[in-house]
C-alpha cells in the first residue's frame, strides 16, 4: 500500500569490506558502533549503502567504510525493506573489495610487529 512506512525490522546484516583492519572491526563491533546504526539507519532497503566514518584514534585520519546492506529481516521474514529500530539486531558480514583511507599503522597495509 503507497504511503505506508516498512514494518520494523528485527535483524539487518550489514557487509563491509574484507580487507577491513582488526582496528576497524573492533570499531565496527563496539556496542556504540551498533546502537549508532539502531538509531540513525531509518528505512533501509536490501542493497542501500552507506558511508560510514570509523575512529582510526587521536594519531590517524578519517576512515570512512562502506556498509552495505545485505539482508532484512521483520517478523513475517525476510524482506527487501524495513525499518531500523531500537529493537533491531544489527549484524555483520565482509564482503569482497578493498577499503581505502585510514591510517597505515592500524591497518593491515601497516607495521606486523
Amino acid at each position: 500500500m503507497a504511503g505506508t512506512d516498512p514494518p520494523p525490522a528485527t535483524r539487518v546484516v550489514l557487509s563491509y569490506p574484507e580487507n577491513a583492519s582488526d582496528w576497524a572491526r573492533e570499531q565496527f563491533e563496539a556496542d556504540r558502533y551498533r546502537s549508532y546504526f539502531r538509531r540513525s539507519l531509518g528505512a533501509v532497503a536490501v542493497g542501500d549503502v552507506r558511508e560510514e566514518f570509523v575512529d582510526v584514534g587521536c594519531c590517524g585520519d578519517s576512515l570512512d567504510v562502506a556498509f552495505r546492506v545485505e539482508t532484512i529481516e521483520t517478523e513475517s521474514g525476510e524482506t527487501d525493506s524495513a525499518t531500523v529500530t531500537e529493537d533491531t539486531e544489527i549484524a555483520y558480514v565482509d564482503r569482497e573489495g578493498d577499503m581505502e583511507g585510514g591510517w597505515r599503522v592500524q591497518s593491515a597495509a601497516g607495521p606486523t610487529e
